[in-house]
């Protein structure tokens, strides 16, 4: 296991277009950071740098406190699994995951040794003498995944590797990952783009936005305590409702309709009247257990199952909530929505920045 650092790390394209601006963040020892943001935010080329796939424009990269900014990758001691699993087709899956010791002349016996055992966490042990063609994507998946860990590295990264994968074997091999790594104890750089991926698995989660660090958090303070508008939006399925709003005399105005605001948050607005006011679907009640009251009516309602997502109109705006599987109240019902004060947040329209 290993610590990372970054310290100020940046990346630019013929000295011009910057695509990675300046991120600063630490990576503990056996700790699980995920980066997580929309395609092109930099996440993928930020784990190459650490690999040192990319060269790094500016700034420092440490790996258990060593600078490895000129260090070629084969002398870092990271592993790193991709988003194509890039196995050898003619290839046992014993070969494939012994091929990179023998390139290091590990002793035969002990590549033996390592290779039955990462087998045997993946549970791949009884197909070591198959060949990748016979092999289901999740099972190729382990296979990489398996390659990584006989290696023993100070640290794993690993880019998009479920990417490929249908929704079910998705979640499956997530619950794999996360258990993979409670056994290992390791120190894992993980990068997805998928929110979900991203606070299941983590410790910590670096939300980046345009090659910007907007936030580094664990995932309920990301969720619950968003930084930012961005981070409000992207997180959460569905995400937080977030509407335009002017604060006066202690309440948000959305529109026509006017919020009570908790006192903190009136506070932390400052004079500044232009916000965006969120809050997240489960924290609209149907039910007065102390929240804020707002009129409203049903615009539109859509059952999954377990529970029903409503939409409800509050003046000229619309929220989103979580109600009971049960809920049958026809578009156009009107319906008096319960807002809890706790979970409300205001963003500065200007900036995007939570206040």
């Amino acid at each position: 296991m290993a610590s990372v650092e970054l310290h100020q790390v940046t990346k630019s394209y013929d000295g011009k277009t910057t695509v990675v601006h300046g991120i600063d963040l630490e990576v503990a020892h056996g700790e699980m950071v995920v980066f997580v943001g929309p395609s092109g935010c930099g996440k993928s080329t930020l784990l190459r740098m650490i690999a040192g796939l990319e060269g790094i424009s500016g700034g420092e990269v440490r790996i258990d406190g060593r600078r490895v900014n000129e260090v070629a990758p084969r002398d870092r001691d990271i592993a790193m699994v991709f988003q194509d699993y890039a196995l050898y087709p003619h290839k046992t899956l014993y070969d494939n995951m012994a091929f990179g010791l023998r390139l290091r002349k590990t002793p035969e016996t002990e590549i033996r040794t390592r290779v039955l055992d990462a087998a045997r966490l993946l549970r791949i042990d009884h197909m070591l003498e198959r060949k990748p063609s016979a092999l289901s994507g999740g099972q190729r998946q382990r296979v990489a995944i398996g390659r990584a860990i006989v290696r023993q590295p100070k640290v794993f990264l690993f880019d998009e590797p479920l990417s490929n994968l249908d929704a079910q074997l998705r979640t499956e091999m997530r619950s794999e990952i996360k258990k993979l790594h409670q056994r290992l104890g390791a120190t894992i750089i993980y990068v997805t783009h998928d929110q979900v991926e991203a606070m299941t698995l983590a410790d910590r989660i670096a939300v980046l936005s345009a090659g910007n660090k907007v936030q580094y958090a664990t995932p309920q303070d990301v969720y619950n305590t968003p930084a930012a508008l961005f981070v409000a939006s992207f997180t959460g399925s569905p995400p937080m409702n977030l509407v335009p709003c002017r604060v006066e005399a202690g309440h948000a105005v959305l529109g026509d309709v006017a919020v009570t605001l908790p006192p903190d948050l009136v506070q932390r607005a400052g004079a500044a009247q232009s916000h965006t006011f969120g809050i997240r679907p489960e924290n609209i009640s149907l039910a007065d257990h102390g929240g804020v009251p707002v009129p409203a009516h049903v615009v539109i309602t859509e059952p999954l199952g377990a529970e029903t997502l409503v939409t409800f109109a509050v003046g000229a705006c619309e929220l989103v909530a979580r109600c009971s599987a049960s809920f049958r109240e026809a578009p156009g019902s009107a319906r008096t929505i319960y807002l809890a004060s706790a979970a409300m947040h205001l963003f500065d329209s200007a900036s995007g920045l939570a206040v």
